[in-house]
């Protein structure tokens, strides 16, 4: 029997914290002397409240042992109930946002997605636009936290390659867990900081500089005017690239850093992958343009340098409108969003490490072809790939592949045109942010898409976040069943 109390309570705990961090928007918006600060005065203390009663009421399974079983109900539930409440203020604030878009806004903030139904952000009180950096911020440092301290142990989608340089925990969440998410939160908050002084040195207003230092680092892509980071110079961009970049990489090499050790990082499989996988996908953009007559400068580059790097790693900011690129242009992106960033790292989508170890794979499968008698061990960065991890690789990609596809379908029954309910189900699976076609605002904003094929989004982001078996599972009798 699954006893649910030791994830009731660790969820009670988290929504009560989210109650507390919506003091800080609440600050600023009664700094700024709008009369929206009692909207998070009110949510803060219905937030806090209810978390609160639920931790109170689950804490006699303090201190227990977290199971594999109970470790998936407590990633999924997380990532249900903090969207769930972190919508309250989209709903009772300026936006007076109906449910279903209070929390598509949250839900894309958690999972660091980026979409957003708002237009008119400019206009917003700076309270909400805060929070929804905080909301982004938070669910960047929780997939870090959940992608190197659980999965690994969950056997998804090939993270048990990762075991050993990981961190064995489940099972024995405190106190291991509690030092490694300190050690995570501290590099987190340094790489936030450095991001925030940054952009202030180079120009931007400081409150503007923050909530987007907030969405950069998370690789979330939400921005405080409409026009994203397009209305920004060029030296504000190129250190948004530098910063997308690094919180795309493994956090654990970021944690070494601090000691002095940048080895680990120059030389990790993954990370020298992936900066020659953006390289290639920049340069062959760029041929791209130049051949159908763009002008050949700094400012083109840039774009196309920009434009890259953010669908990458997830992040999704705006810089001009690239489907005017043309149409193999845009299948590269596309391409580039189902790659993603590296594991360990707030990045979304496959990640990096599964198409090489998807590659290599293949790569023995076919000189077994030509020498069936041969002994082939596949390796990836001088370790043996084990066949379990191949097999949980090759799940992975069919459940993409598939998810991708029947929702796409699913957004096109709603009454979507092609164009729309491909990259709607393409930047919710993959967690990328825009998507593409006539329905979508000048701003970007999905607010004309229909409220089924919001529900249908919002559930592919919670999907493509929490890397699909993680969601899949609870729909099992057996996961019920033990």
């Amino acid at each position: 029997m699954l006893d649910p109390r030791p994830v009731g309570y660790v969820i009670g705990l988290l929504v009560a914290v989210l109650g507390l961090l919506m003091v800080p928007p609440m600050l600023v918006d009664l700094a700024e002397g709008r009369e929206h600060w009692p909207v998070f005065f009110e949510s803060a203390v219905l937030t806090f409240l209810t978390g609160s009663l639920v931790a109170l009421a689950c804490q006699n399974s303090r201190g227990r042992e977290i199971t594999i079983r109970q470790g998936f109900l407590l990633t999924v539930g997380t990532w249900v109930a903090l969207p769930a409440f972190a919508a309250i203020p989209f709903m009772m604030g300026a936006t007076q946002a109906r449910f279903v878009d209070a929390l598509f806004e949250a839900m894309s903030g958690m999972t660091t997605t980026g979409a957003t139904v708002f237009a008119g952000l400019d206009d917003l009180p700076k309270g909400l636009l805060l929070w929804r950096g905080i909301l982004q911020w938070l669910g960047g440092l929780g997939i870090v936290i959940v992608a190197m301290l659980f999965l690994p142990i969950m056997r998804v989608g090939g993270m048990q390659f990762f075991r050993s340089e990981s961190f064995d925990t489940l099972g024995k969440v405190m106190p291991r867990a509690i030092d490694i998410s300190k050690a995570l939160l501290a590099t987190y908050i340094v790489l936030t900081l450095a991001c925030v002084l940054t952009y202030i040195v180079l120009g931007m207003d400081p409150f503007v500089a923050t909530v987007h230092a907030l969405t950069s680092v998370s690789t979330g892509g939400f921005s405080t005017s409409d026009a994203s980071f397009s209305g920004f110079s060029a030296p504000l961009q190129y250190a948004c690239i530098l910063f997308m970049f690094l919180a795309s990489v493994p956090f654990v090499r970021l944690m070494l850093i601090g000691s002095g050790k940048f080895r680990p990082l120059l030389f990790d499989f993954q990370v020298q992958a992936y900066a020659l996988a953006i390289a290639a996908a920049i340069f062959l953009i760029f041929a791209m343009r130049v051949i159908m007559g763009d002008p050949l400068d700094e400012d083109m580059f840039r774009h196309v340098a920009f434009n890259v790097v953010s669908i990458f790693s997830g992040t999704g900011y705006g810089d001009g409108d690239v489907t005017l690129w043309g149409a193999a242009p845009l299948v590269v992106l596309l391409a580039v969003g189902a790659i993603g960033g590296c594991t360990g790292s707030t990045g979304c989508s496959i990640k990096v490490f599964r198409y090489l170890i998807l590659f290599k794979a293949l790569a023995a499968q076919l000189r077994l072809i030509g020498s069936p008698n041969r002994i082939v061990s596949p390796r990836l960065a001088g370790r043996p790939i084990e066949q379990d991890v191949i097999e949980s690789v090759m799940l992975m990609f069919t459940m993409f592949i598939l998810t991708l596809g029947l929702m796409s379908v699913a957004l096109a029954l709603t009454g979507l045109p092609f164009m729309e309910a491909t990259t709607g189900a393409w930047t919710a699976i993959f967690n990328v942010g825009p998507a593409f076609g006539e329905l979508v605002g000048d701003s970007g904003a999905l607010s004309a898409f229909p409220d089924s094929a919001k529900y249908i989004m919002i559930f592919g982001m919670l999907l493509g976040r929490l890397e699909l078996v993680v969601v899949y599972v609870l729909f099992t009798s057996t996961f019920w069943r033990g």
